[in-house]
């Protein structure tokens, strides 16, 4: 009787515990409860990211949007609105303006909300009103659309011809050139993306949460289901693959792997090298190569882990996939570790294994190499 009697006293205790965690945490816990969807996509969430930030309760709160869903809304509408005034002066740009030719290099005007409110709740330790980061939103719309406006001057003419009679009755012509100054307008806007901002504006501790926030989008993925985000983390996560036991049987590669597969799920963050911050694919593969012992790399970009490695024709389980044009920049775009029969393991958004017999990767694929393995 007085072991029940203790063990419903430590019971009533913990729920105390529970009930004042709850109460101090209530927005989160209302979120999570009035959504059962909602919690269950963020237990896979929270396991598919545990080794970034941890488990528990607790963490559930410190990987959340904080802020009031009201500012989070608000802050995503007053960027939109930015954007939608960016494209209406664009789209009436030969309204607005007296040029006599016009030449357009125009970007997407784009972005998406969960990268947005990441960045905006990491700045701000976790918690914002819109109030807060109306200073923000400009900063990071410069910084995003680098709109410029070139104007050049030629000197043309066109021919002008007179004619006349003189007292003699005799027809005369003549022809000049009359110049003019002819104006040609090139606008080019670039869309810088706004995910490549955080490494180029955040210390590391701040660009460690933002990365937690894109981990589990603020655990909110109910907030802006139509994000590409959402399939890619939350409906529609990458699946699993089982590299062949036989593969596993080379020690180096079977060392390659238990490092590279203790970050699977974890977002792609421009810039970032390492567990805190989570990766690009040149950071996954920098540090998986010198964490696990194999090729002390240091932090090398794509060209630059090309550039270390020796071409191969058949690649083997541990070899580098390299790719050209996955985006727009000189050489080597992307990179990746070959795993055999046609996989490729690499930070792609999230880091996940990905067939390469695709039209879309064989398309861009560019060499195999081998790294200088110790």
């Amino acid at each position: 009787a007085q072991t029940a009697a203790k063990s419903a006293k430590k019971g009533a205790e913990a729920a105390k515990k529970a009930g004042e965690f709850i109460a101090r945490h209530k927005k989160v816990f209302l979120i999570i409860g009035g959504i059962g969807l909602v919690l269950v996509l963020l237990l896979g969430l929270l396991q598919s990211c545990s080794s970034m930030f941890g488990g528990g309760v607790s963490n559930i709160v410190a990987s959340s949007y904080l802020s009031e869903d009201a500012d989070l809304l608000a802050a995503e509408a007053a960027y939109c609105a930015k954007e939608d005034e960016l494209r209406r002066y664009l789209d009436t740009y030969e309204q607005t303006h007296d040029y006599d030719e016009y030449h357009y290099d125009l970007d997407e005007i784009e972005h998406d909300p969960y990268v947005l409110l990441s960045i905006l709740s990491a700045l701000h330790e976790g918690q914002f009103t819109i109030d807060q980061v109306q200073g923000d939103l400009q900063m990071l719309f410069d910084r995003q659309y680098i709109l410029t406006e070139t104007v050049e001057v030629e000197r043309r003419y066109y021919i002008e011809t007179d004619t006349w009679t003189d007292e003699e009755g005799n027809t005369h012509t003549e022809s000049y050139r009359v110049y003019y100054d002819y104006y040609i307008c090139t606008v080019r806007l670039e869309n810088f993306d706004l995910s490549h901002l955080p490494v180029y504006m955040m210390d590391q501790e701040t660009l460690s949460m933002y990365a937690v926030y894109m981990s589990t989008l603020g655990n909110r993925p109910d907030l802006f289901p139509s994000s590409g985000y959402v399939p890619k983390y939350v409906t529609n996560p990458p699946a699993k693959y089982e590299i062949p036991a036989e593969y596993l049987s080379d020690e180096r590669f079977a060392t390659l792997i238990t490092e590279a597969e203790k970050y699977l799920g974890f977002p792609y963050v421009w810039g970032g090298s390492s567990p805190q911050t989570s990766f690009d694919c040149s950071g996954f593969v920098s540090y998986v190569l010198t964490s696990s012992g194999l090729c002390n790399t240091g932090r090398l970009g794509a060209q630059g882990l090309y550039n270390i490695s020796t071409p191969v024709s058949e690649p083997q389980p541990g070899d580098l996939v390299f790719f050209v044009g996955t985006y727009d920049t000189p050489g080597v775009s992307h990179v990746g570790f070959y795993v055999g029969d046609g996989m490729l393991l690499h930070c792609g958004d999230p880091i996940q294994y990905t067939s390469l017999n695709t039209n879309y990767w064989q398309s861009h694929l560019y060499a195999y190499g081998r790294p200088p393995y110790n």
